[in-house]
């Protein structure tokens, strides 16, 4: 009994007779006898789309039968030690895998007229990984692998398609026959696979939906890792075929599907071999042989994490490292994902680099660099920014040209962006493809592949400063440490700048009337005829919305009258959309379609905002036509006898106000100011209060909220610097409902204030201004501080998963301008010795990135509640990209 209790924990098949071991022992009386048993019909729980699906429990009592497709019913018997299965005719018992326990196993079929059977993972259909069609360079007979090649020049870097168990061999031996004595093989692959027995050899199989059988499966490891992802089909595989007389069914011609499904026999589990068999196996015939699995993705440049893992390799490995000889023969790196194209084509690229740092002998073949040189491309002005900033950024660009140039064999990464740049340009309005348009596909496909080309030259960056200091920083922490590129890398699109100022005239976008966006909440404009004007008790510091020629003129007439007498006004203009002045009204065009959400225009230059206004301006005056305004939710149709731009209403008023300064500082809405925004802020404050220390400030964004505040406590902040902080007083005794995180104390914001010197004092000076500018703008409802957790609250109310992420996002970003505003408020302190000579941007280079600002805000979240991990949005990456993306129309070209 003893013995047969631990065959019954392995997991292979066991034959015997009943009589080998009581059913008395299992807590059943099962007789040998036929019984009545329930035998389920295939077609039960068919749904609509033809996917059947039985859910019958295995746990719920001692004897149940399962539902198969071939009728035959199967009793599951279950004890203390493993569920069993036995045969109608108890002739065979074998045990189930428990992760089969777990899942709620389910049938289906691709149509009414193939079979049907079990499916992986309760929804996917196992698919033939490669087919004769994808081998474009035709190497699967020779070489034993799809498009193997080896890079261009005399770099050992080789990249293939995946082979079967034989074919893997087989590159092995060729690689061998060719002297290559040490080889470092990666799988680059993210998705799982799974090598099922045929013939002789061991045949890749891969998990695919119903719904696009051609397309591999990404992202299911959400739980741990592919390869326990892959063991666990494994399971899966061999149970179906156990409940199945030895078969189960795969799908090898999914064009045609003729003579499909096709049954695979598994006999046992050594039937089925998970990627690490095939290539971890090698180690122990090979003494030069190393394996390692570094998924890359399918699209878009690699994770910091997938960088960090790659150099990890590269730290473990001498011989490509510093201490190898130059006289040694280098390392054979062969690379490899599915066709061989993509994943293998940016590995290959990556292997280059290393290379070149390895023997820095980079040499284009001479037929190679004449066809290099002959078609000079006009570059994306975001790697112009960050050429421009890395250095040496033209010879690092240079290097990575190179690199692409020689593994392009297969795959050209640079050409692609011009490629998808010149089909997303030719779109008219507005094809459809897969439910969304083509522009937006082909603008995916663009920034994806200039994602991918931006991050090699940054990788490459880093390898030029790392690899000679044996990597003292892990990709990641180096990137934290150069936060800028993140900044570059969020305004990679820069469309709209060229969006044609016409949209206004043929309807495609609308002008809306600012008292739409900016509600007068505050009931200022009857005495000021501007909306939510405030001021700061005691303090020359003012908030508006967005006024206009006339509310200027009443605010400034204000500020200098006899009562407060301020000669000098700075007035600072936190818009980034585009603002015009038509017939007396503020305007801002919007999309048609969606009136309600901001137009970005992806600029920190003023002057290009002003360009942008004067051709709508002179689009709307020449066109001397009734255009769509809307005004209080109505559409109306006006003719513009008068249209101005922000700056030229402003120009206006510095005739008849000699005192008044304009700046125009643009700031995202509901973001934390960019560390430039700080630099300008300052810099024109100090700017004033040179010219006259009684200097009167004026802050607007659109509403007079949120942007407007911030900067009014960046102002008050600075005040104080220059004149003395009031007394701060001991924090109050609070006993409301989220008291601790209305007061700030959220763990992420602590963990930076134990980090600060003086952390405490300089959150709390940060709070008292805060408060200051928040006691007169009670009905506005907007203290940063309670926005924070008030928005965070109101993810569990939304009803979908995008207004989800879309709350999450918001309050991340509210949290993140609450951070920027203690660490610059802590930069003020620091500095002050100096006189603010080192400017904000560079202080957070220099000392806050250096002392780990950016490593904390690079896993922002509120860890009080949920793991910061689970969600992309914590990422200083994700997160700055996505303030910037907008479900709007692609408009002007990709620049």
């Amino acid at each position: 009994m003893a013995e047969n209790k631990q065959q019954r924990k392995g997991s292979g098949s066991t034959e015997r007779s009943l009589s080998h071991f009581s059913l008395w022992s299992m807590g059943t009386t099962a007789s040998a006898a036929p019984q009545p048993v329930y035998v389920a019909s295939p077609l039960e729980s068919v749904h609509g789309n033809g996917m059947a699906d039985s859910r019958q429990s295995l746990s719920m009592s001692p004897i149940h039968t399962v539902n198969i497709h071939n009728n035959k019913a199967k009793s599951i018997i279950t004890n203390k030690v493993a569920p069993v299965v036995i045969t109608y005719n108890c002739r065979q018992e074998f045990q189930i895998h428990d992760d089969i326990l777990k899942a709620n196993y389910k049938v289906g079929r691709i149509s009414d007229s193939m079979p049907e059977h079990y499916l992986v993972k309760g929804e996917y259909f196992m698919v033939q990984d490669v087919y004769s069609k994808v081998d474009v360079l035709n190497t699967t007979d020779h070489y034993g692998a799809p498009n193997f090649r080896q890079v261009k020049g005399s770099y050992p870097l080789y990249g293939m398609g995946q082979p079967s168990l034989n074919g893997f061999r087989q590159v092995l031996q060729r690689l061998q026959a060719q002297g290559q004595e040490e080889i470092i093989f990666f799988c680059v692959r993210e998705e799982p696979v799974v090598f099922l027995h045929k013939d002789d050899d061991f045949v890749p199989y891969t998990p695919r939906r119903k719904e696009n059988l051609h397309e591999n499966l990404h992202g299911l490891e959400k739980d741990g890792t592919v390869e326990k992802l892959e063991l666990t089909i494994r399971n899966e595989l061999y149970d179906f075929a156990k409940l199945n007389e030895d078969v189960f069914y795969v799908y090898n011609d999914i064009e045609f599907f003729k003579d499909e499904p096709q049954k695979i026999s598994i006999a046992c589990e050594e039937d089925i071999h998970v990627t690490e068999e095939v290539y971890k196996r090698p180690m122990f015939t090979m003494s030069g042989y190393r394996y390692y699995r570094l998924p890359l993705p399918v699209e878009g440049a690699p994770l910091e994490e997938d960088f960090d893992a790659f150099v990890t390799i590269l730290r473990e490995s001498p011989s490509l490292f510093l201490s190898h000889n130059e006289s040694q023969k280098l390392p054979a790196l062969l690379f490899s994902c599915q066709v061989g194209v993509g994943r293998t084509n940016l590995a290959m690229i990556l292997g280059t680099l290393v290379m070149n740092r390895l023997r820095g002998d980079l040499q284009l073949p001479p037929q190679i660099e004449e066809a290099a040189a002959s078609e000079p491309r006009p570059l994306f002005q975001v790697i112009q920014h960050l050429i421009s900033r890395l250095p040496n950024g033209q010879q690092l660009m240079e290097e990575v040209d190179h690199a692409i140039t020689l593994c392009s064999e297969m795959h050209n990464i640079k050409e692609a962006i011009y490629e998808n740049k010149s089909k997303l340009e030719g779109i008219g309005e507005d094809y459809q493809i897969q439910g969304s348009s083509t522009k937006d596909y082909f603008l995916h496909r663009t920034m994806q592949s200039l994602e991918r080309y931006f991050y090699l030259i940054v990788f490459n960056a880093y390898l030029h400063e790392q690899y000679p200091l044996a990597f003292v920083f892990n990709f990641s922490q180096w990137m934290c440490r150069h936060a800028w590129l993140y900044r570059l890398l969020a305004r990679m699109n820069l469309s709209e700048l060229s969006a044609p100022a016409e949209l206004v005239t043929k309807g495609a976008r609308v002008l809306v009337a600012d008292e739409c966006l900016a509600p007068d909440v505050l009931s200022t404009v009857k005495e000021m005829k501007a909306a939510n004007f405030r001021r700061v008790p005691k303090m020359p510091v003012y908030g508006v919305a967005q006024p206009t020629s006339e509310a200027i003129g009443a605010v400034l007439a204000h500020l200098m009258d006899e009562k407060r007498k301020h000669s000098h006004v700075l007035w600072v203009n936190l818009q980034e959309d585009l603002v015009l002045e038509g017939n007396g009204q503020i305007l801002t065009p919007r999309e048609s379609s969606q009136p309600d959400q901001h137009i970005s225009v992806p600029t920190s230059d003023p002057q290009v905002l002003e360009k942008l206004e004067t051709s709508l301006k002179e689009e709307i005056l020449q066109a001397q036509k009734w255009l769509e305004v809307i005004l209080e939710h109505e559409k109306q149709m006006k003719m513009f006898k008068s249209c101005l731009t922000v700056q030229e209403i402003f120009n206006q008023h510095k005739s008849s106000h000699q005192g008044l300064e304009y700046k125009r500082i643009p700031v995202t809405d509901c973001c934390a100011l960019r560390e430039e925004d700080f630099d300008k802020l300052l810099e024109a404050m100090k700017s004033a209060l040179a010219e006259d220390p009684h200097s009167a400030f004026v802050f607007n964004c659109a509403s007079g909220r949120g942007r407007t505040t911030t900067t009014m406590v960046v102002s008050v902040l600075t005040l104080w610097h220059f004149k003395g902080f009031p007394e701060c007083a001991d924090d109050e005794i609070v006993s409301v409902p989220d008291a601790k995180y209305t007061k700030g104390e959220f763990e992420v914001v602590m963990q930076l204030v134990r980090l600060l010197p003086d952390g405490h004092r300089m959150k709390k000076e940060v709070d008292l201004a805060l408060d200051t500018v928040s006691e007169t703008m009670t009905p506005m409802h907007y203290h940063l501080r309670e926005i924070i957790i008030c928005t965070y609250r109101q993810i569990k109310h939304e009803k979908t998963e995008k207004e989800c992420q879309q709350q999450l996002l918001r309050s991340l970003q509210y949290l993140e301008r609450y951070i920027f505003l203690i660490l610059f408020n802590t930069y003020l302190h620091l500095e002050k010795k100096d006189s603010w000579q080192r400017p904000f941007s560079l202080w957070m280079e220099q000392v806050a990135a250096r002392a780990g600002v950016y490593d904390i805000l690079n896993q922002l979240g509120f860890s009080e509640f949920e793991d910061p991990r689970d969600t992309p949005l914590a990422r200083l990456r994700c997160r700055w990209q996505q303030q910037n993306i907008h479900s709007l129309p692609f408009r002007g070209e990709f620049i």
